[in-house]
């Protein structure tokens, strides 16, 4: 196995706090409140269309709620920040770029020193088996390859949290579940805070350590559930009747707030 980038976060606590948001006369979050701890991994799961994405743009800096408090290390979430990194639905590879240089454009634009990132840049590579890849253009890159090169060229800039928007949605149902494991082994050797936001039940406690679960828009938390399932994981505990126990508790919560969108 390759040696583990030495990336490990010992801040990245981020929370919200009675956050409510609106556009025009629609309201999208009523009310939001929760947290996530430092070194853990979050997922928020809701319906379609219930304001996840909403939340992630207040998270990322990209919007200001209408009231309520997103706070990060102590600080106001005033705007985007490297501290705070996102992995978005679609591929924002550079398309005229190599998976190398890619990767290296982050730390290129900070200013950083080249030989440490190159170095780096080879590690991760490594660890997400894209060694032998490294002068291919995206295009060039299946839809796997594609959202594992999105998470290297993240995680080379050394975020303290990792803001996931539903970065599988869209890949077959092998790619999704490879993905999936791919994320978690990222997760558990690196301890980069992560927050998850999906609107599949299975995969949010697979990965998660906690998962809340959204009300219909407008977004409110309807139910927090800890995930107790032991790490380091792989699809060997979907099989267990503890998972099955907690999908079920899940999807007792949330079908009245699936029907809500019919």
């Amino acid at each position: 196995m390759p040696e583990i980038p030495s990336i490990k976060n010992s801040t990245g606590e981020m929370w919200m706090n009675n956050v409510y948001k609106s556009f025009g006369p629609k309201k999208v979050l009523d009310g939001i409140t929760f947290t996530i701890p430092s070194g853990s991994f979050t997922c928020l799961c809701g319906p379609s269309g219930c304001g996840k994405t909403t939340i992630m743009n207040i998270l990322a800096g990209y919007l200001k709620p209408d009231s309520g408090e997103c706070v990060f290390d102590g600080n106001m979430v005033e705007g985007p920040s490297t501290d705070r990194l996102v992995v978005f639905q679609e591929t924002t590879l550079f398309q005229w770029m190599t998976l190398w240089n890619n990767t290296l454009f982050g730390p290129k634009m900070q200013g950083k020193d080249r030989r440490a990132t190159a170095e780096k840049a080879r590690e991760l590579i490594n660890l997400s088996g894209l060694t032998g890849f490294e002068s291919k253009y995206p295009r060039q890159l299946s839809g796997g390859m594609q959202r594992r090169a999105e998470l290297i060229r993240v995680l080379i800039n050394e975020p303290k949290i990792l803001l996931l928007d539903e970065p599988f949605r869209g890949l077959d149902a092998m790619t999704r579940g490879i993905m999936q494991e791919h994320f978690i082994k990222i997760f558990e050797e690196t301890g980069t805070t992560m927050l998850l936001i999906t609107s599949e039940l299975e995969e949010a406690i697979f990965l998660g350590d906690t998962v809340y679960l959204l009300t219909a828009m407008p977004a409110r938390i309807k139910k927090e559930i800890a995930i107790n399932l032991p790490r380091p994981r792989t699809f060997e505990h979907q099989t267990t009747q503890q998972f099955a126990h907690l999908l079920k508790e899940a999807y007792e919560v949330m079908e009245e707030e699936a029907l809500k969108i019919f």
